[in-house]
């Protein structure tokens, strides 16, 4: 499917559920089966890093990489919208007119929003790669590798900033704690990083 065609398969943004106690006191810890992902995961992503809202990194403390729109079918052609989780790592360009640190290239835990962010209104369904790592600068334009290993949760709507706040660091931990565990770990060396 073309990106245009999937573009035009979901234009219209979806009602959403808003977040309530009762959601938020029943999250599980660990997601994903024991014995490691199942289909439709792993599934690849791949893009340069474009400029997304501005307000990851500012308003909610948690930046991200905004992965652009040729790289959604890969994940909106088989799953929903909803918080993932999975590997990702970034690649300087040969031209790069700064340095990323030998830490800043690895294959790095990274949590990913595929949605259209109610909270905010977003008119147009986007991927906000989270990489749980502290860089020293931004990689506008650096291109990024993700590896999508599972689900933690559906898209959901907040009455609060801090609502959300609170969901993005859980979110967090329940990706690194599914992410420990042996069957997912082995996908920090998978040959998609390696080209």
């Amino acid at each position: 499917m073309s990106t245009t065609m999937a573009a035009e398969t979901v234009q219209e943004r979806p009602a959403v559920p808003v977040r309530t106690e009762t959601s938020r006191r029943n999250r599980p810890q660990v997601v994903g089966p024991e014995s490691g992902p199942e289909p439709p995961f792993p599934i690849q992503l791949e893009g340069a890093v474009q400029h997304g809202f501005g307000r990851g990194g500012k308003d909610l403390g948690c930046p991200t990489a905004n992965l652009p729109d040729e790289a959604l079918p890969a994940m909106s052609e088989v799953t929903q919208t909803g918080v993932y989780y999975g590997y990702a790592r970034v690649y300087p360009p040969k031209d790069a007119d700064k340095e990323l640190k030998e830490e800043d290239v690895k294959v790095l835990p990274m949590v990913m929003s595929l949605g259209w962010n109610p909270f905010y209104k977003n008119e147009r369904l986007t991927a906000e790669v989270h990489i749980m790592h502290d860089f020293a600068s931004d990689f506008y334009g650096y291109y990024l590798k993700a590896l999508v290993l599972g689900y933690i949760r559906p898209e959901l709507d907040y009455i609060s900033r801090e609502a959300l706040i609170e969901d993005i660091e859980t979110d967090k931990k329940v990706a690194l704690n599914s992410l420990s565990r042996p069957a997912y770990e082995k996908f920090q060396a998978d040959p998609f990083f390696q080209s």
